[in-house]
């Protein structure tokens, strides 16, 4: 496996989607900056991809694999829950 510049960028970009995709499906206000989403995004990604090629889903069906997406949202759903849960409970509250 070959690392080019536009597997990279390739990557950044897709992590993006995912960890936005992840956030929209958490309910609920996350406060994080948006590079810890594209870095949950990422690892989500390709936790998701590892995943799916070990059940052998990943190479099921041509084109995009629908399976595979919903594994990687729904990692990346997980994690924002953890991390924006973990943020919640460091805040004091003044009140």
């Amino acid at each position: 496996m070959e690392l080019t510049v536009w597997g990279i960028i390739t990557a950044l970009i897709v992590g993006l989607v995912i960890g936005a995709l992840g956030r929209l499906v958490v309910p609920g206000r996350q406060d994080m900056p948006i590079w810890l989403t594209m870095l949950i995004g990422v690892g989500a990604a390709l936790l998701g991809t590892v995943i799916a090629r070990a059940a052998g889903i990943a190479t099921a069906t041509p084109g995009i694999d629908w399976t595979e997406l919903l594994i990687q949202v729904v990692l990346a759903a997980v994690a924002v829950a953890l991390v924006a849960g973990v943020g919640r409970r460091r805040r004091v509250s003044r009140y």
